[in-house]
């Protein structure tokens, strides 16, 4: 039998930036598509819409997954480990793609011997996608 645990998401453990990792998978195959960290409010902003929203380091503001490129994360499930210090969200990637550079998922590089390969081609031209 499960148990129901209410958790604010302020109790959870972010870093001294405020910031927690999570972790993407593919809901339908488990495929990891990417990593990313968010604040509370781009959490609770992921909980309140079912779009994921993270939180962009390199550009210090929030960042709705697809904003610019149409590629999409509906949240089908969310879990949070034992520490409360990292979050797995299992979603739906609406337009294929989770990584910038085109490809599905941000781990396309694959070690083979001592070098490292691509796996798979990208669904789409990023300089065509990204106009800044």
């Amino acid at each position: 039998m499960s148990e129901v645990e209410k958790i604010d998401t302020a109790k959870l453990k972010y870093d001294a930036d405020g910031l927690i990792p999570v972790v993407a998978q593919d809901y339908k195959d488990g495929t990891v598509l990417m990593v990313a960290y968010m604040n509370k409010e781009s959490l609770d902003l992921t909980l309140e819409t079912g779009r994921a929203t993270y939180w962009s380091r390199s550009r210090k503001k929030l960042w709705k997954k697809g904003e610019e490129s149409g590629n999409f994360q509906q949240v089908k499930s969310m879990t949070i480990d034992c520490d409360l210090d990292t979050i797995v969200i299992k979603i739906d990637q609406i337009g294929g793609a989770a990584c910038h550079t085109g490809h599905r998922s941000c781990f396309y590089r694959e070690r083979d011997g001592q070098n490292w390969k691509t796996v798979g081609q990208p669904l789409f031209d990023p300089k065509a996608v990204y106009k800044k």
